[in-house]
């Protein structure tokens, strides 16, 4: 690599390209791999090579294997850094002939900067799958990670903050992982209720006074990587559990994560303390997919123009039509996405919900036990928080469905939402009764051409 690149990277200032370096070592010990099998674990991280083996004579003779092979190549090696006895240090890790640890990470008492902050989280983002230090647990630190680009801005830990930062220093001094047992099969639990998921990697041995053998913890990000991500989502990243019939026949996320798998899924776990706690994927979905019968029907709306967000029914006693219209400034969306959320907050009893806007139904459909991602329009967000709680917090069943605007069907649900529309357009539309002045009107607004009309 040093022919062809020289420049300074990395604190040690390493004179050639990283990547290189790791594509070259690994070309020196592919042969050595293929050559041993599964007779020994070869790891390299660029210049850092692991070589794990059963006994001490396989390991010494797999070891000169690879230190002939590297020097061969030119490498030069420091046999003072020859690391043979327990315990050994690799990339960061505490190896002993049966656990793994990180090395201690120092977290000093406030204050804090941006920078400082930054580079604590990080170090803990780093031994969180080896501690079980969840996103739940650092998020009050995560949060503060935001604002604006100042490195030296000053952040204040509050009381959630400070907790965050107790969790983390009493998991470095007490928690461990452990080295794997090649006789026992490794098994993987989901823990927490929905969408707080994480899993943890372990296998059981009943020899052991403690039979957990922690392997390794496996956490979602942050931030998820959509705005909206369904439990099944989530859990098709981090791999099922309970209601899993129903779910594998309902969710392609989680077919194509289970895909091929030899192995056997089960909902039963071993008896262990650390499994004590409740988990949900999703107790019972609150969702209908079919529509509700004998159950109201909710007609919503909302205008970018006029800043109205229209909620329409018919009363079931007297089945008059009745309204509950209220003034949202924003776009389309978010005037006739608050209409949802007060439809929700407003009637707790089943109900169905007619949209003709494929965002609003798509967002609602998707809100229940979801995750949010944060997103720069806050108010986009504080709506959808909402929508999310409501939805979550919800005990009967509700129907969701999207129709086309301004088409000319009969029956009642096209009249149900053209009456949301009127509601929702300018005042002199509602009133005109005669239909091609509502046409020129309406193609005004809306540009529609005639087969539209």
């Amino acid at each position: 690599p040093m022919q062809r690149y020289h420049w300074g990277v990395l604190p040690q200032v390493m004179k050639n390209s990283p990547t290189t370096c790791q594509w070259y070592v690994a070309k020196i010990l592919t042969p050595i791999r293929a050559a041993v099998g599964s007779k020994a674990v070869i790891l390299h991280y660029m210049d850092d090579v692991l070589v794990c083996c059963p006994n001490d004579e396989t390991l010494d003779r797999n070891l000169t294997m690879v230190i002939s092979a590297l020097e061969a190549q030119g490498m030069e090696l420091q046999p003072d850094k020859i690391q043979k006895t327990s315990p050994c240090k690799y990339l960061g890790l505490k190896i002993t002939d049966t656990t793994i640890t990180p090395q201690k990470i120092t977290i000093r008492d406030s204050p804090w900067t941006l920078q400082e902050l930054h580079q604590l989280c990080g170090s803990l983002n780093w031994v969180r799958p080896w501690l079980g230090l969840t996103t739940e647990d650092l998020a009050p630190l995560f949060n503060l990670l935001g604002g604006g680009g100042d490195l030296t801005a000053p952040r204040s830990l509050m009381a959630e903050a400070r907790r965050a930062i107790e969790l983390a220093s009493e998991a470095i001094s007490n928690r461990q992982a452990h080295r794997y047992l090649p006789t026992l099969t490794f098994q993987l639990i989901i823990l927490r209720k929905a969408p707080h998921f994480h899993t943890l990697s372990f296998q059981w041995d009943e020899v052991q006074r403690d039979s957990l053998v922690i392997i390794e913890w496996v956490f979602l990000p942050h931030q998820p990587s959509k705005t909206i991500s369904t439990p099944q989502e989530l859990m098709a990243r981090l791999i099922t559990r309970e209601q899993l019939e129903y779910v594998l026949q309902t969710n392609e996320n989680l077919q194509f994560a289970l895909d091929s798998y030899p192995g056997q899924v089960s909902s039963h776990h071993p008896k262990h303390k650390l499994f004590n706690k409740t988990f949900h994927l999703l107790p019972k979905e609150v969702q209908s997919r079919k529509p509700l019968l004998d159950a109201l029907t909710l007609f919503t709306d909302g205008s970018g123009k006029t800043h109205r967000s229209v909620i329409t029914w018919r009363n079931p006693q007297t089945q008059k039509w009745e309204s509950d219209v209220e003034t949202v400034a924003g776009s389309p969306q978010v005037a006739e996405l608050a209409a949802v959320i007060r439809a929700f907050e407003r009637f707790p009893e089943p109900f169905s919900l007619v949209t003709d806007s494929a965002y609003v139904a798509g967002v609602t459909m998707r809100a229940e036990k979801a995750l949010l991602k944060e997103v720069s329009n806050s108010k986009i967000f504080n709506l959808l928080s909402k929508l999310i709680y409501a939805i979550s917090h919800r005990e009967h069943p509700y129907f969701i469905m999207h129709v086309r605007s301004h088409t000319d069907l009969p029956g009642f649900i096209a009249k149900g939402n053209l009456k949301a529309n009127a509601l929702a357009s300018p005042a002199e539309l509602s009133r005109l009764l005669m239909v091609f002045e509502q046409a020129k009107i309406s193609h005004a607004m809306f540009h529609q051409n005639v087969p539209a009309l």
